[in-house]
């Protein structure tokens, strides 16, 4: 699928998703609130990925511009990132985060967004609404569904590359559902050290993954102009 599963990955970081992983992890009940977010996000990312990847396909517009936007696209994207890490590692970016701070602490504590406050009163069915609502198309999730348009697969291919491309996108909140289903206590004890783990070392984490993924991108980009 010409690199769309790759997108899926980039998609499965979204920091929204990532907040409302955590949120639930740590609730009273968070294997009723996880199903019920899936079922929400499944739905919508499926649905929507159905009718884009068909309207595209039906398009002659991507294949004319396929050759000229992609490269073009990639090579912003890339070196963005690479600023990114750039920026990160150098710690650059110590002003902002001092900025920020300071200006926290003078309007006070930050107003618990109401779709944390939903989340955290356990409703399977407030959290399915909920799943709907933040999965909501961002930029990877549309790359990775312009990529799978583009491919020449057949209808039933193309659907099952968007449930999988979906199911990718959803990892982290798939597997330590599946892990509190077969072994609650050890994953609440998993979940607890990775959580540790990522809150000590966030910044080289970001450094890695922006780095990575900035490389990629321009070699892609290189290639596809160079073919």
């Amino acid at each position: 699928m010409d690199g769309a599963f790759a997108w899926a990955f980039t998609a499965a970081l979204n920091p929204t998703l990532l907040t409302a992983t955590l949120v639930m992890l740590f609730s009273s009940q968070p294997r009723r609130l996880m199903s019920g977010f899936l079922l929400g996000a499944w739905t919508v990312s499926i649905s929507l990925g159905l009718v884009i990847v068909f309207a595209l396909k039906g398009s002659g517009a991507v294949n004319t511009t396929q050759h000229t936007l992609s490269p073009a696209a990639d090579v912003v994207v890339g070196v963005l990132l690479l600023v990114v890490a750039y920026v990160i590692h150098g710690d650059k970016d110590a002003r902002v985060q001092e900025y920020r701070r300071k200006r926290a602490e003078a309007h006070g504590p930050k107003e618990t967004p109401k779709w944390k406050q939903t989340l955290d009163k356990g409703s399977a069915r407030s959290s399915f609404a909920v799943g709907i609502l933040l999965t909501l198309p961002g930029a990877s999730y549309l790359a990775g569904m312009s990529r799978i348009s583009k491919a020449q697969a057949s209808t039933l291919e193309t659907i099952l590359a968007v449930v999988v491309f979906c199911v990718i996108m959803l990892l982290l909140i798939e597997i330590p559902l599946l892990g509190f289903e077969f072994r609650e206590d050890a994953t609440r004890r998993t979940v607890t050290r990775f959580t540790d783990w990522v809150s000590g070392n966030l910044r080289m984490i970001a450094t890695r993954v922006a780095l990575v993924m900035g490389s990629l991108l321009l070699l892609r980009a290189a290639i596809t102009l160079l073919s």
